[in-house]
């Protein structure tokens, strides 16, 4: 299957996702090329995709958002997210059950 969309460094849990922000709802898509799809119920403008995205990973993940950061990609589609290493469970089960976007 290849690299997954997810690893462990520095201590804490990394995510490669790739997000469509201006959607009609917030949802995830599945994985594919090694990223978790997300689709964003929110405009990009004065951050608030990235809003939006922290606080559904904070309920996808079940972690505060106060734990969510976005390392890289804060105004592009291609991101990569830090959240504590205790979200290591749900993305570990998320690649083990083969979710694979179509789109």
């Amino acid at each position: 299957m290849g690299e997954t969309f997810f690893q462990v460094k520095d201590g804490a849990l990394e995510l490669k996702l790739k997000v469509n922000p201006g959607s009609s709802k917030t949802e995830l898509l599945g994985i594919k090329e090694d990223r978790l799809y997300i689709k964003i119920a929110a405009s990009p403008e004065d951050g608030k995709a990235n809003a939006c995205l922290a606080a559904f990973l904070s309920k996808l993940f079940g972690c505060p958002k106060k734990e969510i950061v976005i390392k890289s990609g804060e105004k592009s589609r291609l991101k990569t997210i830090r959240l504590p290493l205790s979200c290591l469970e749900k993305a570990a089960k998320l690649s083990a059950a083969g979710f694979h976007a179509s789109a």
